[in-house]
């Protein structure tokens, strides 16, 4: 067995996450989340953005549309069709990523287009592309689930018709405990990440996968955790929007006073 691989296993078994007192490496609770930051339209050439931070994931979207389908044959004359590029920038890791697409974000931006064509009337465009870019400035794991949680706001405030926003979050399983918004050194060397993208409104599943093996009852305790925590990220995704337009409204109100 190679010498570097045989270090990254045993490093894997010494490993431990949880401490005697029942918290993280990183000081949290088994349920608790790495804090939250949202904030809509931040690119002004954009017709619609969002930057997020979530713990040390550092993400922004963008949302330009509805706008004609090009090139036409991938035009659909009963909707439109929506295109997500998720890109992580060369220095968004500790080791420098090779700029261009692989799998792994071609993947990504599968399943962020199918999660968005959940909740987006796309039938109000036909012929029409929605275009998503979610751009990773720095990864700490779950970026999946910041970028789709980033884009979805970045939809709204495109003021695109949508049923509701896509909120996500992962949990996982570490040292044999189900936790929450599994950090960097977890995703790596914990026993399992899942990945969850809900509509809140409806609690619909749009986004499920799983990496690692859990039991029937640590996958219904992931599950019942995550979208407890995807709520609570939907009121802070209308949050962001909600500062964004308090901000154009008082805006506007100085410019009128001005006249």
């Amino acid at each position: 067995m190679p010498g570097n691989l045989r270090k990254g296993i045993d490093y894997m078994a010494d490993v431990k996450h949880m401490g005697k007192d029942g918290l993280r490496a990183d000081g949290r609770r088994a349920d608790e989340m790495r804090p939250l930051r949202i904030e809509a339209g931040v690119l002004e050439n954009a017709d619609g953005s969002a930057y997020l931070e979530w713990g040390s994931n550092k993400v922004i979207a963008a949302v330009y549309g509805p706008r004609e389908a090009q090139p036409k044959y991938l035009q659909d004359p009963a909707k439109a069709i929506v295109q997500v590029n998720y890109n992580m920038a060369a220095f968004s890791s500790e080791e420098r990523v090779r700029p261009g697409p692989n799998r792994r974000a071609t993947e990504i931006s599968k399943i962020t287009a199918e999660a968005l064509e959940s909740v987006i009337l796309t039938s109000h465009f036909p012929r029409a592309s929605i275009d998503v870019y979610i751009e990773v400035l720095e990864a700490d794991a779950g970026t999946r689930c910041a970028g789709l949680t980033a884009a979805s706001v970045a939809v709204a405030d495109a003021g695109i018709p949508m049923i509701d926003m896509v909120a996500a979050c992962a949990a996982g399983k570490v040292d044999g405990q189900i936790v929450l918004d599994l950090g960097k050194k977890e995703d790596n060397f914990g026993q399992a990440d899942m990945p969850l993208g809900i509509i809140p409104r409806s609690g619909e599943i749009v986004l499920l996968q799983m990496d690692g093996d859990m039991t029937r009852e640590e996958f219904g305790k992931a599950m019942e955790m995550a979208m407890a925590a995807c709520k609570r990220i939907h009121g802070l995704q209308q949050d962001a929007l909600r500062s964004r337009y308090a901000v154009n409204f008082a805006d506007m109100d100085d410019g009128e006073a001005e006249k």
